[in-house]
């Protein structure tokens, strides 16, 4: 992929500081931003912004994560350019840098924002998809682990329903998941095994396609279920209805079967459980398996900044948090 040239120009001239609210960088400290960047490139003395956008224009050929995406190391040359450490006097929020920098972005369908973390990320506008996301296992900031807290609130009293429609689908949607739709719960004997099923486009452009199957509470392998835990047992039809029914892909116009079924739980999903269910497939059902538990969704749902469904618990969001 590659940017236009114009917008190539400006990303180039905030680089190399010709534009208001960017540091002005000569020939060396070209050079040592780039190498801020853990990037081997030295500036050769020729037109600055000139080639400063050559070597952009290098960056954005590297591989991409998926679909909608911007290679990792050309997120991570904005982000440098964007720290709030650097920010001027007449812009020390780096607002008005910012704004700057999503002129050419949105021209190529992309948007920067900042995150909890104050660090910058880069989202496709069509489909939400964030570039470079944040590692989910990596150690939470103070309002992060706030977050984390309010969502577990709302999952302790929220319905299968409320955890299918307000969590789940905003979330698998920001993954870069394609038609997450849910199965709907008025007709049941039309899910056939799954609540939701999507599809996820790899970078070579084939097509895998996802059936999930959410539970409110514990997933567990005792004997009956008690209260919001739920046995294995009972969702183990559940998943051979669910690999063994075909799906309609309207973007495609053809029938097309479940490549994984996933199993999600608004609790926790005990060894037992995945054990119990590993021993009743066969081989190549049990590959197809995928397991999400609570801890899974807080962890993807924070990084993923995400706004908190409504009704969550504690207080709204405060306003300088960036809404999606």
């Amino acid at each position: 992929m590659n940017f236009r040239k114009r917008n190539l120009r400006a990303l180039a001239e905030m680089v190399v500081g010709d534009v208001a609210h960017f540091p002005y960088r000569s020939s060396s400290y070209i050079t040592e931003f780039f190498e801020e960047c853990d990037l081997d490139l030295v500036h050769d003395g020729s037109t600055r912004w000139r080639w400063a956008a050559e070597r952009l224009s290098e960056l954005l050929q590297e591989p991409r994560p998926g679909p909608h995406s911007l290679p990792e190391v050309f997120v991570h040359v904005l982000r440098v350019l964007m720290l709030k450490a650097d920010a001027e006097e007449d812009d020390p929020d780096r607002a008005k840098a910012l704004e700057a920098l999503n002129k050419p972005l949105s021209r190529e369908g992309y948007e920067a924002f900042y995150g909890e973390d104050q660090q910058l990320y880069v989202r496709h506008i069509g489909t939400k998809t964030v570039s470079s996301p944040a590692n989910p296992h990596r150690p939470f900031t103070p309002r992060e682990v706030d977050r984390k807290n309010r969502l577990g609130a709302y999952l302790d009293r929220a319905s299968e329903d409320d955890l299918i429609d307000h969590v789940l689908l905003p979330l698998f949607r920001q993954l870069g998941f394609h038609r997450v739709t849910a199965a709907g719960h008025k007709d049941k004997a039309l899910e056939y095994g799954k609540d939701i099923w999507m599809r996820y486009v790899l970078p070579t452009q084939h097509v895998l396609y996802f059936g999930l199957q959410a539970k409110k509470g514990k997933l567990d392998a005792a004997g009956a279920s008690k209260g919001s835990n739920a046995n294995v047992a009972e969702i183990h039809q559940q998943v051979l209805m669910m690999l063994g029914h075909e799906i309609f892909d309207p973007e495609t116009s053809r029938r097309v079967l479940v490549d994984h079924a996933m199993i999600v739980a608004g609790g926790e999903i005990t060894k037992q459980a995945k054990n119990w269910l590993g021993e009743k497939l066969d081989v190549t059902k049990r590959s197809q398996i995928l397991f999400m538990d609570r801890e899974d969704i807080l962890n993807l749902y924070v990084t993923s900044t995400i706004p908190l469904p409504d009704g969550a618990a504690g207080t709204p969001a405060s306003s300088d948090e960036v809404p999606f």
